[in-house]
């Protein structure tokens, strides 16, 4: 469970029942809902999303809220220690004693690619299959990201729509002063549900799976660069070395502790 996700959508809502409760009172609370309001925003920003992409793309984009409540399994500094164990295993046994290894590895993009270096595939060839998938797997997850900035830029457009209708059935109705005030505040709701459609809920998801997203592309380009490391037959503190340029400075000296090679 991602706590910051977590902690940060609560405290949301908290913000938000506080502000009204303040100023409206706990009895003011139903000023704020407005069925019709809610209708022509949220139903009007879905709506043109679904519009902007295809069925499943839309349905994967709903399914991708939970992403950001899981805690992403990634490590870059465990994942290099990894990779050196493993230049260790080929430089004492060979490059063929890496299939046993693979077998045990639950990363299948690793996996892979042992597999495509055992095989004696060319390492032009296994850059080119590694780096195909990667561009593979971001792609999929841009797809994620731009349902939730297209839900996010529709938000508060449909919510400005909804503020227009209103306004348009209140100056037909400018005979009746006395309704000018709860007619005005009607149609500001539309722009209230679209400001915390957009800023509640799709710009921070789109920021977070854009932060999962550069997380895993900088651990699979570890993967890659170690692996064919590995294959050239480099030594394991020169492997080491290179990869610990992935980490920020202050993580350096943590990683690869343990690391090592026969000279």
């Amino acid at each position: 469970m991602d706590i910051a996700s977590l902690a940060g959508f609560i405290l949301c809502i908290v913000m938000l029942l506080f502000g009204i409760i303040s100023n409206a009172g706990i009895g003011g609370f139903h000023e704020y809902l407005d069925p019709p309001s809610a209708i022509i925003t949220f139903g009007g920003a879905f709506s043109a999303t679904l519009l902007s992409h295809s069925m499943q793309d839309f349905i994967g984009g709903l399914k991708s809220f939970t992403l950001i409540f899981k805690a992403p399994a990634l490590n870059t500094a465990e994942m290099i220690q990894k990779i050196i164990d493993l230049s260790n295993v080929a430089r004492k046994e060979g490059l063929l004693s890496l299939e046993e290894a693979a077998s045990d590895m639950e990363e299948p993009f690793l996996k892979k690619g042992i597999l495509l270096i055992v095989d004696g595939t060319d390492p032009d060839l296994v850059r080119a299959i590694m780096e195909t998938e990667l561009v593979s797997i971001e792609g999929r997850h841009k797809t994620r990201i731009g349902f939730w900035d297209t839900l996010g830029s529709m938000g508060p457009a449909w919510g400005m729509i909804g503020t227009l209708v209103g306004l348009v059935d209140m100056l037909y109705h400018m005979d009746d002063m006395a309704a000018l005030g709860p007619a005005m505040a009607v149609a500001l709701i539309t722009t209230f549900y679209g400001s915390l459609l957009a800023n509640w809920i799709c710009i921070p998801i789109s920021n977070k799976l854009k932060a999962d997203n550069a997380a895993e592309m900088m651990m699979k380009e570890v993967m890659i660069e170690g692996l064919l490391s590995i294959q050239a037959g480099e030594n394991p503190r020169v492997i080491e070395e290179k990869l610990k340029s992935f980490l920020a400075p202050k993580d350096r000296e943590s990683s690869g502790d343990d690391a090592g090679g026969e000279e």
